[in-house]
């Protein structure tokens, strides 16, 4: 199915009939390159049928392109005018796949429920709020299997660090939890309108069968609050850890374990040294952490 995709002069015309002015606070920069939006479905590996997960449609560059490639989107679009428009736009220019699209009217950071069950999340993020709606996605819609996700491009190697790396942080071990991440490409700053003075990358992630990638059997299958209570502990101590980034654990974990030195007490029990530091640590051994903290440490 090949469809009409959306250039530099359609999406100003759609901009100027709905009097939308891309606005920073909602990290509107709408994608004006026909190759560019094929190459974020191609690297998706978006397959006839699939269902997708689409947040910040925006003017629909991207929705044509997930439509063109057959897959059924749900496109959660926060602006109201946005919303209404996307399906007279895909009506127009796709009006066969029309009844492959659902519009979802809200922010993304308070979806908890979906209309279907997506099992790849495929978006141009608003960047202001990329890690934040990432990380509530990937927890509360637990059938997303894959992704791919354009993001500034500093938060995309953020998200793909490994230990060592000096952007490894926060960011890094709390998606790790949920799968394996990896950079997919730079995206250059003249596919966008309006121009953005950051530059942006694609991020691929596949999610893991079981969070934190730990085996079955480690958690009671389908015990979702010893899953919950895990992701809170690990969740705490990572950011306790990075929140003092240049302090000795035993230090900076001194608050989630009581005082020093049962951070002390705790690190050496899972074998690593109470000098250590956040930035060296694996996910494996912050979660090793994690199920050795007493009792719940809510973040």
């Amino acid at each position: 199915m090949t469809v009409q995709l959306l250039g530099p002069a359609e999406i100003r015309d759609l901009a100027e009939l709905l009097d939308v002015t891309p606005t920073k606070k909602l990290g509107q920069n709408f994608v004006i390159d026909a190759n560019t939006v094929r190459r974020i479905v191609r690297v998706a590996e978006v397959e006839p049928g699939d269902v997708v997960l689409e947040v910040g449609p925006g003017l629909g560059s991207l929705t044509l392109g997930l439509l063109e490639a057959d897959a059924s989107v749900v496109a959660v679009e926060i602006d109201g005018r946005l919303a209404a428009q996307l399906p007279i736009t895909v009506e127009q220019l796709a009006p066969e796949a029309v009844e492959r699209l659902t519009v979802v009217h809200q922010d993304a950071l308070t979806v908890d429920t979906l209309p279907a069950d997506p099992v790849r999340l495929v978006a141009n993020l608003p960047y202001n709020v990329s890690v934040p709606v990432l990380l509530h996605l990937l927890q509360r819609i637990p059938t997303l299997e894959s992704g791919v996700v354009m993001v500034q491009a500093e938060v995309g190697q953020r998200l793909a660090a490994g230990p060592g790396s000096k952007v490894y942080g926060s960011p890094s071990v709390k998606a790790a939890w949920y799968g394996s991440w990896r950079t997919a490409g730079q995206v250059s700053r003249q596919v966008f309108w309006p121009v953005p003075n950051v530059d942006s990358i694609l991020v691929a992630f596949q999610r893991h069968e079981h969070p934190g990638g730990t085996e079955q059997g480690e958690h009671r299958q389908g015990d979702a609050l010893s899953e919950e209570a895990l992701r809170r502990r690990l969740f705490a101590i990572v950011d306790a850890a990075f929140g003092q980034r240049r302090k000795m654990l035993r230090q900076s974990l001194s608050g989630v374990f009581g005082d020093s030195a049962r951070a002390s007490a705790a690190l050496e029990a899972v074998g690593l040294p109470p000098t250590a530091r956040g930035e060296e640590l694996t996910m494996e051994q912050f979660l090793a952490l994690a199920r050795h903290t007493p009792g719940s440490t809510t973040p």
